[in-house]
């Protein structure tokens, strides 16, 4: 296992250091600057010189780039051209939306995704079977901004059962509690999760079909196991193995996916503080959030990796 992890973690520094040069290599290719949008075009080129200064973009591309992996090997961030505050601490607080929304969007794909393959592959070619993909294919098609604004029409507008957007906080101190931040994440993570439910029922459902396929299903069947038990048992486990590595990029996904619905909803997380960033040319929070939607993505990768040696026996040292 020691060199397996020190492999795993080598493959993960590699990984953040090409996509530290690539993020910001294609920054600096992008036309324009921060200064160049705070002071606007009626600026003098004295004013935008002097601005560039104070905000370090008179520097070479190479001695930036240092100073930025620096600081962030040291446990510092930059400080934000906009808003005036380290990135460490605006992406800390908008984590604290888009991760509970990510983490909730993801315990309902499983729990949809799970029960629908299961139910279609033990209904393979039949009625449950065919209902279950016609379903799963038509929650792919469906784009997921379209389907919250369904969902904020029916819930918020028509039935009136949740707010339309907007967070109110997890404590009780800013006007919020969890039950409020929970309702609030409701709808969003329900948006989110219909496509990424659809896509990982047809892989469950394929994966499963193949197992029911196998030699020992049919000994335990013969033993007089009952057919529930032998899927949810025997079947389903030993089909985790291609359903752990779709779940494991869903998971990523639905971290890094999440701009386009925290904008419908007005949610304060991260994508909505990407899309701001963005708009405003602040390229300082656009780089460090970048970068740790990467790192979190091989992080993802590399629990998905260590899964599989506790769920296929395969997998594991032998004992001889």
């Amino acid at each position: 296992m020691g060199p397996f992890l020190l492999k795993r973690f080598a493959t993960f520094a590699a990984t953040l250091a090409v996509a530290s040069m690539l993020v910001f290599a294609v920054l600096e290719l992008l036309p324009g600057n921060a200064a160049q949008i705070i002071l606007g075009d009626t600026a003098t080129p004295e004013s935008l010189a002097a601005l560039e200064a104070r905000l370090g973009l008179d520097q070479p591309p190479l001695q930036r780039y240092g100073e930025w992996i620096g600081g962030l090997l040291r446990g510092r961030t930059a400080t934000s051209i906009s808003y005036d505050t380290p990135t460490g601490t605006l992406i800390a607080e908008r984590m604290q939306v888009t991760l509970p929304l990510a983490a909730l969007a993801m315990l309902f794909t499983v729990a949809a995704a799970l029960a629908a393959g299961v139910y279609a592959a033990s209904r393979h070619n039949r009625l449950g079977d065919v209902g279950v993909m016609a379903a799963s294919q038509l929650g792919i098609a469906i784009p997921n901004f379209w389907f919250a604004i369904l969902l904020i029409l029916l819930f918020a507008v028509k039935l009136q059962w949740v707010g339309a957007g907007g967070f109110p906080g997890w404590t009780e101190d800013a006007g919020g509690g969890l039950w409020e931040g929970f309702t609030a994440l409701l709808l969003p993570a329900v948006s989110l999760a219909v496509v990424q439910a659809s896509v990982l029922a047809r892989w469950t459902r394929s994966a499963v079909l193949d197992v029911m396929r196998e030699d020992f299903v049919r000994t335990a069947r013969a033993k007089g196991l009952t057919r529930r038990a032998t899927l949810w048992r025997h079947v389903l486990r030993n089909a985790m193995i291609p359903v752990l590595t779709i779940m494991g990029l869903q998971f990523a996904f639905l971290i890094s996916g999440t701009i386009v619905v925290e904008q419908v909803f007005v949610l304060p997380g991260v994508g909505r503080l990407v899309f701001q960033a963005i708009a405003n040319r602040d390229l300082v929070v656009v780089r460090d959030v970048v970068l740790l939607l990467v790192a979190m993505v091989v992080i993802v990768n590399f629990i998905v990796d260590l899964l599989y040696a506790v769920i296929d026996p395969r997998l594991q040292p032998s004992d001889a």
